[in-house]
């Protein structure tokens, strides 16, 4: 038989010392009059004492009774600040916060958002690997991983930040020499700038509900899109580049889009972490902090 004295019951009897009266407290306690007198008669068989003395008309608290209240009331109370002070830390994002993303995604984009994040979050430190690979997440320590394309079926949760927009990008000094396509089937004779995707370079162009393939020998073949736009910007050749690699020529002249409109679907974007339902502080933090980069970005695509 268990002898000691639970928290609940504790706060019946304050309450009925407090209030003077079983269906007082019982009221106030969300339950009934039996109910109360039930529990404080096994408080008083676990202690072996009396707390209280009952008539018809008055209720007693017993001099053991009083010094337990008092007693009661102090540990409910320290019970009750501890609480408060653990759902106050709970709520404030702090401690090491481990991520992982791509290396060129997480060198473009995901180090402005842990820069932003950590002027926001003054106890949080963050530790950044940025690699192609794709990590495991839950064996390797990690707290959230930012991944773009289309998830695997991993069993962990994820949250869909956005997306990555792309389009077809030259040189003005390129365009000079060739100029610009006015349609997709005139990629064939231009030289293209491609990146490879496990040794395959090819482009799925879409713009609204048409669908035109395009699968030449490239002028240039890479496995990094930084290299593309770079050599893109030598004036090399067309490039199909995240639009917002791309944005910031384009504003100062040093790269055109061409066949606008025309590009890969956009790539979605998520934070995937362990679990949605006893998520961190500091990593549901910095999910929703990716997130309103988006939408500070003027939609959910970058």
């Amino acid at each position: 038989m268990n002898t000691s004295i639970d928290l609940p019951e504790m706060k019946v009897f304050a309450a009925v010392v407090t209030d003077g009266s079983f269906t007082t407290a019982a009221e106030r306690l969300g339950t009934d009059k039996a109910r109360v007198s039930r529990i404080i008669r096994r408080m008083e068989e676990k202690l072996g004492a009396q707390l209280l003395t009952r008539s018809t008309r008055r209720l007693n608290v017993t001099e053991v009774g009083r010094d337990y209240f008092e007693r009661a009331v102090s540990i409910l109370t320290a019970a009750e600040a501890a609480e408060a002070a653990v759902a106050q830390q709970s709520k404030e994002p702090k401690g090491l916060l481990k991520i992982t993303a791509g290396s060129e995604f997480g060198t473009m984009v995901v180090d402005k958002w842990i820069a932003a994040f950590l002027g926001l979050a003054p106890k949080v430190t963050v530790e950044a690997e940025y690699t192609n690979r794709l990590v495991d997440i839950i064996h390797e320590g990690f707290d959230v991983a930012i991944r773009v394309g289309t998830l695997e079926d991993s069993g962990l949760s994820a949250r869909r930040l956005g997306e990555v927009d792309y389009g077809l990008y030259a040189a003005p000094n390129y365009l000079n020499r060739s100029p610009a396509p006015s349609s997709v089937s005139d990629l064939k004779h231009h030289d293209l700038i491609m990146k490879t995707i496990r040794g395959r370079s090819s482009w799925t162009l879409v713009k609204g509900t048409n669908t035109e393939k395009v699968a030449p020998s490239p002028r240039c073949a890479v496995n990094s899109t930084i290299a593309a736009k770079n050599l893109t910007l030598a004036g090399l050749g067309i490039a199909q580049l995240p639009r917002f690699m791309a944005a910031p020529h384009v504003a100062d002249g040093t790269l055109s889009n061409v066949l606008v409109g025309w590009a890969e679907v956009p790539a979605p974007v998520h934070a995937v972490f362990a679990s949605s339902r006893y998520m961190d502080p500091k990593v549901r933090s910095f999910v929703d902090h990716c997130l309103s980069a988006f939408k500070r970005n003027g939609g959910n695509s970058l």
